[in-house]
């Protein structure tokens, strides 16, 4: 089974009275359990294929599938309940609520969807246990290290058990041990069947990965595999 698919995807947008192309007609395929590099220069089409991926955007031509779901003939409301359901979301920023623990952040996509129950509030834990904090299940994030922050971000992503996790620049705001730490916890992720769509500018994160997919003004310039 694929993670996703693009078929002949365009995505144009208009700025300042200009039609500015982003993407122009990219096609590839991510089998569940690859493991994928987005890469190329600012300006190359990653965030807009990062949006398109997410859910987050439309294409202005082709077909984008996630699982068995042709994405692009949803409405807004079935496009939110895929972002919720069938996406984990890594960001930079690691985006937690400074309010709430590392539990209660784990569980915030659960939450959201009114599905907290003893069973979930169990999987939280384990996913906690998982990324090395289950120590730390009642600390803020204010109380936590820029790398722990971000390994709550991962368990927050595995939770509802998505078609794959979609990491932007995860490590950008990372030092060189603990981005170490965090890619040695993706492949670990991945070693254990997770599927792993990951955008980077930094070749040494994207050598990491199993395939890398580099753009080029909007165009797939080159798809490589590195290793099985």
């Amino acid at each position: 089974m694929l993670a996703a698919k693009f078929e002949d995807v365009a995505k144009e947008y208009v700025l300042k009275g200009e039609t500015v192309r982003a993407l122009r007609g990219v096609s590839f395929d991510v089998p569940e359990g690859d493991y994928v590099a987005i890469m190329g220069a600012s300006g190359s089409g990653k965030s807009t294929m990062l949006n398109l991926l997410g859910c987050l955007d439309r294409p202005t031509r082709g077909t984008i599938f996630l699982g068995n779901d042709n994405v692009t003939t949803l409405n807004d409301d079935r496009l939110s309940a895929i972002r919720a359901k069938r996406i984990g979301f890594v960001f930079q920023a690691y985006n937690l609520i400074q309010q709430l623990t590392v539990l209660e952040n784990i569980e915030a996509p659960l939450f959201y969807q009114g599905n907290i129950n003893r069973k979930s509030r169990e999987r939280s834990v384990e996913l906690a246990k998982m990324v090395g904090l289950g120590s730390r299940l009642g600390h803020r994030p204010t109380q936590l290290s820029g790398g722990q922050q971000q390994r709550v971000a991962i368990a927050r992503s595995l939770v509802n058990d998505p078609y794959f996790i979609l990491a932007d620049e995860p490590t950008g705001n990372l030092d060189s041990v603990t981005t170490a730490e965090i890619l040695d916890l993706l492949d670990r992720l991945n070693s254990e069947g997770r599927t792993i769509i990951l955008v980077t500018h930094e070749d040494d994160v994207g050598k990491r990965s199993k395939r890398t997919i580099r753009l080029c003004d909007g165009q797939l310039e080159s798809d490589v595999r590195r290793r099985n």
